[in-house]
């Protein structure tokens, strides 16, 4: 089953939100956002399970495993009782690092979708870690989604931050 850009585009929105939850509290604007995947692509988009939100923790939390992708996916696997989310699709609006990246291919993510790649330290983009040959599960990915909005926000955020170290 293919779901559709205007589909995907939405659960991007859902999770920006949740990026911009952490933006509020001075965390590094990632969200994140599993759903269950639908059993058809013409599924209404109010019939969507959303099974986990979640933002960056790790200045609020002071825990450096805080990540949205990481508490998402603890969310998710108290939602469906069980640590394989097998039947499910991951938004995040930045590209995985290497932990949440491991974290992903262990909880058996079928899809993975996100905004903003990370040239520099994406757990894909850098060491790919989705799509290694030595590992036993591989997701497929979509990247790109809502890209520019993505950008933006991580983008306002330093300049922000930069602006008040100064």
């Amino acid at each position: 089953m293919t779901l559709t850009p205007e589909f995907h585009a939405h659960c991007m929105r859902l999770a920006l939100r949740q990026a911009g939850a952490a933006a509020e509290v001075g965390e590094v604007p990632t969200g994140c956002v599993i759903i269950k995947r639908p059993e058809s692509a013409d599924r209404p988009l109010a019939a969507v399970k959303v099974l986990a939100r979640a933002h960056n923790q790790t200045e609020t939390l002071k825990d450096a495993t805080a990540h949205a992708e990481m508490i998402a996916l603890t969310q998710a696997s108290a939602a469906l009782g069980d640590w394989r989310l097998t039947d499910t699709v991951m938004y995040v609006t930045k590209e995985p690092c290497p932990m949440c990246a491991g974290a992903i291919v262990l909880a058996r993510v079928p899809f993975v979708v996100w905004g903003v790649s990370d040239p520099k330290r994406g757990g894909h983009t850098v060491f790919s870690i989705l799509d290694h040959q030595g590992l036993n599960h591989r997701p497929q990915i979509i990247r790109d989604v809502l890209e520019q909005e993505c950008r933006a926000m991580l983008q306002g955020f330093f300049r922000s931050r930069r602006a008040q170290d100064t």
